[in-house]
């Protein structure tokens, strides 16, 4: 579209950092900002009894992530600070000698703790849903908002920058708007947003939730 209408930075190369503080690296530019924290770093086995039993877990126990604790796994290392990282997050661990890629499976800032897993297809990095509170949902076609009670409605959903919108259900339960994917989704992550379209359109949003 950019190029249609010959805007002169059509060719541009997109960034994904932060425009207005110059030429610094985001990790960089936190690690200015917030202070250094050490912590431990804890691996989760893929075959924890919690991950079997998020895979039974039905509607809107699947919709949490799982609530991981120190015994459950194993300190691997030591981490610089756990509100420097993200879930699903692969790079900035700098812990080697695994078979598989460390992935960010779940963050306690309270506690200062990484809870990690091997691959990106550990079963603890693996939702079928997600939540969002209500008063964090909104509705850009206000015509179309779900009231309680009402039936589940068909969408196609984006959690991440960029990602491939993924089929799912959208239905509202009690206090909280749940979506319910077709196919299990990695990466779900508190804090950041789900949307939902028709087609090209997108109808509405909201914060996820823990």
């Amino acid at each position: 579209m950019a190029r249609t209408i010959e805007l002169p930075t059509a060719e541009k190369k997109d960034s994904q950092g932060l425009c207005f503080i110059g030429k610094v690296r985001l990790p960089d530019f936190l690690q200015q900002q917030l202070k250094i924290k050490k912590g431990d770093i804890i691996e989760i086995p893929a075959d924890h009894v919690k991950c079997l039993e998020s895979k039974k877990a039905t509607d809107p126990n699947m919709a949490s992530p799982i609530a991981w604790t120190r015994q459950d796994g194993s300190v691997i290392g030591e981490h610089q600070g756990a509100h420097f990282f993200t879930v699903g997050q692969r790079r900035g661990l700098h812990v080697g000698g695994k078979p598989e890629p460390l992935f960010v499976l779940a963050k306690d800032v309270d506690e200062n703790v990484l809870y990690v897993g091997q691959g990106e297809s550990h079963p603890g990095l693996v939702r079928s849903a997600l939540r969002m509170r209500m008063n964090e949902v909104h509705w850009i076609r206000e015509d179309r908002s779900l009231a309680s009670g009402q039936s589940a409605r068909t969408y196609e959903f984006r959690f991440r920058y960029r990602q491939p919108l993924q089929n799912g259900t959208l239905k509202h339960d009690g206090d909280f708007m749940t979506i319910t994917f077709d196919q299990p989704q990695t990466g779900i992550a508190a804090g950041q947003f789900a949307a939902w379209y028709d087609g090209d359109e997108c109808v509405g949003s909201g914060v996820i939730s823990d």
